[in-house]
């Protein structure tokens, strides 16, 4: 797979860096990740920006700016033989002296094959369980994932694909995904405190303005189970129904009504504007 690290075009296996480094030692560093469909990167503008304000939040620099990164990551994608791929993008703590305090940053990018959500699983939906546990700064994309990977065995044992994660009674996020529920009233309602914004997040909700009344407020965990539908969205699920929550049915057990006219329209969304971008009809450093 080809690889970026700080100023050299490189294999993933020569993309090394040093035990020194604050993201091993501390597990200091932030990263984002971001997918293209026929060497097209959808959203990367967005994507870049969510960087770029998570490394200005852990008072990380990054070495390149957002033009610079973009061309690194259509020479990535050139060099690579994959039609559709992710683009991870990380800049770490730096190779501390004594293992605490941060240095010069790392930049590294890799190129590599992306799995999507598909039709099926779509159409199963998934099955949820909820657990209180507040990631730290949450409006950040760290690569802390460590309770997430501690719960695996939870998951397994619950025979659930996903946690939800609350605080206090407020439901806040999934490890890897932001959370929607659809009020009997028809109301769609997300969080908005203590979440990492997510870039298919907003894009729902630029839909959904145009075709049903949207609210981001604190959403109670007794409330889940009084909603008609809730669904995840993140960039490789897009959108995927939760059909049982902690052992109750969701609505009947199949997608619901408007989450599966959401779920068409980001889809129908997403295809106009890779396809405007392949033309040249959209300048790629300003996508929506």
């Amino acid at each position: 797979m080809p690889a970026f690290l700080n100023d050299s075009f490189l294999h993933d296996d020569e993309a090394l860096l040093h035990v020194s480094d604050l993201s091993i030692q501390r597990g200091y560093a932030v990263f984002d990740f971001f997918r293209t469909t026929n060497g097209v990167p959808f959203c990367m503008n967005d994507y870049l920006d969510r960087f770029y304000r998570s490394a200005s939040e852990m008072h990380l620099s990054i070495s390149k700016n957002k033009q610079e990164l973009s061309e690194i990551v259509y020479e990535l994608i050139k060099r690579s033989t994959y039609t559709d791929a992710g683009i991870r993008l990380m800049v770490t703590g730096g190779y501390s002296a004594d293992g605490y305090h941060t240095a010069v940053p790392n930049l590294l990018i890799i190129c590599h094959p992306v799995k999507l959500a598909t039709q099926a699983d779509y159409e199963k939906g998934l099955s949820v369980i909820t657990y209180e546990y507040q990631r730290d700064l949450p409006q950040v994309k760290s690569i802390n994932y460590l309770m997430a990977v501690w719960l695996h065995p939870l998951l397994k044992e619950k025979q659930a694909d996903d946690i939800l994660y609350f605080k206090n009674n407020i439901i806040t996020e999934f490890p890897r995904a932001n959370v929607f529920m659809v009020t009997r009233d028809k109301k769609l309602i997300t969080p908005r405190r203590n979440i990492l914004h997510g870039i298919t997040r907003k894009n729902i909700l630029s839909i959904a303005t145009e075709m049903i009344e949207v609210e981001e407020r604190d959403i109670a965990v007794d409330e889940l189970l009084t909603v008609s539908e809730i669904f995840l969205t993140s960039t490789t699920k897009r959108v995927l129904p939760v059909t049982r929550l902690n052992d109750q049915i969701i609505g009947n057990s199949k997608p619901g009504e408007i989450t599966s006219v959401l779920y068409k329209k980001f889809l129908e969304m997403e295809e106009l504007v890779t396809k405007d971008q392949a033309t040249g009809a959209v300048n790629p450093y300003s996508m929506p």
